[in-house]
């Protein structure tokens, strides 16, 4: 099966799940933080299904890995804010691990379609 459009990828689909949830944790971060770590963790997590889908739209092989690679870096950058987060105790354990469950399943996926793509080069 061909994706012809970003929607129809479920590793933008679980960013997009992602994004939803990091947005609801962060209504309870300290309102001095709202334009600190609350702004920088929603970037940084809408950057996610916002580079999946402008790779996907690009419709070039290098120019898909590229932006495939920005999401993944992204996704570091969430993970870093998240421990950040936990360690101001912004964020509990287990809301951390909620979060992480849903970043980790994100992260495999855009690495396996990294792998993928550069195989078809």
């Amino acid at each position: 099966m061909v994706v012809t459009h970003y929607k129809d990828l479920i590793v933008w689909q679980k960013a997009m799940d992602l994004v939803c949830l990091i947005y609801e944790i962060t209504k309870a971060f300290p309102k001095e933080e709202l334009y600190g770590l609350t702004s920088q963790i929603r970037r940084a997590a809408v950057s996610v299904p916002s580079n999946i889908a402008e790779g996907q739209g690009r419709k070039s092989t290098a120019e898909f890995r590229h932006f495939l690679s920005i999401a993944r870096g992204s996704l570091a950058e969430v993970e870093t804010q998240l421990i950040i987060a936990v360690r101001l105790n912004y964020l509990g354990k287990s809301q951390f691990q909620e979060i992480m469950d849903i970043h980790e399943e994100v992260s495999k996926m855009v690495f396996a379609i990294l792998k993928t793509v550069a195989r078809g080069e």
